[in-house]
């Protein structure tokens, strides 16, 4: 561009926010194979073959991310999902290391963080670099700044006086969570959801006042829910997106310099206004900025 409690409590819950699954590596995967030098709907750019990677699997991306996330894998099955910027960035890496083929999994967010996977080349997810994280996995150079979105029931009482007084939900496994106990630090504990469509459901249903998440995706959930859910603010961590890699991964310097050449060609730029614009439904520079003090 993103508590006031015992010790024990506090430690579960880090420890439940690192760690804890979701119950299985995986609910889906899918591979499509490059038509017309295109995959699904993308429109991949720069020279193929230019670059190349050992892949896990012959002549294929493996790539694994948390769906569905509206804007960046778009479709709400790995089946369905034909474009999307994380999906179409996925594509153009895939292009220009000249493989034919592009495999997506999904994963649990959780799993992905805490280096629980395998057999994957990267994973996309729009997932903050940290360095807790950087603990059991490798990023990439960054590709998308990112700060911390606060949605709420479209006119509720929700401000940046008030936010540390209500119920909160956050999602298990991200950076936004760990970053609302540790730097809002609310009176009472985060409800704990494995999911975005789960938070965003128990925030409609009335069981929390406010759900905390990456502005680009609390924006995308906030258009899913037909008008009754807005984004009332951001704050500003000064965190960046980063693909995942397994750790030691031989593939991470070539990764690098494709992710480095698509941010100084203009790709990501493109991706951005393609998929992201529509999805968030307005400009995340124009959600207010809220403060911790």
């Amino acid at each position: 561009m993103v508590i006031k409690r015992s010790s024990i409590a506090v430690a579960g819950l880090l420890a439940l926010l690192l760690t804890a699954g979701c119950g299985g590596s995986s609910t889906s995967a899918g591979t499509v194979e490059a038509s017309g030098g295109s995959y699904g709907g993308c429109e991949v750019t720069g020279k193929r073959g230019e670059f190349t990677l050992k892949p896990v699997v012959a002549d294929t991306l493996s790539v694994q991310g948390d769906l569905p996330s509206p804007g960046w894998w778009n479709g709400d099955t790995v089946a369905a999902i034909k474009d999307g910027f994380e999906y179409c960035m996925a594509a153009t890496i895939a292009h220009r290391a000249g493989l034919s083929k592009l495999a997506i999994e999904n994963t649990p967010f959780d799993a992905l963080v805490s280096g629980r996977t395998q057999n994957f080349d990267l994973a996309l997810a729009e997932i903050s670099i940290t360095d807790e994280r950087k603990q059991v996995v490798n990023f990439s150079t960054p590709y998308f700044a990112s700060n911390i979105g606060v949605m709420a029931k479209k006119g509720a009482d929700v401000t940046a006086q008030n936010i540390r007084t209500l119920r909160l939900g956050v999602k298990q496994g991200t950076a936004g969570a760990l970053w609302v106990m540790n730097t809002l630090k609310p009176e009472q504990q985060p409800k704990v959801f494995t999911g975005d469509p789960e938070m965003s459901a128990a925030l409609q249903a009335g069981q929390i006042d406010a759900a905390f998440q990456d502005v680009a995706i609390m924006l995308g959930s906030a258009v899913k829910s037909n008008g009754l859910l807005e984004v009332v603010g951001q704050y500003d961590t000064g965190e960046s997106y980063g693909a995942l890699y397994p750790k030691d991964s031989p593939n991470a310097e070539t990764l690098n310099k494709i992710i480095d050449q698509m941010k100084a060609d203009g790709t990501f730029d493109r991706l951005s206004a393609t998929y992201l614009s529509k999805a968030f439904g307005g400009d995340p520079a124009r959600i207010p900025l809220w403060t911790t003090r």
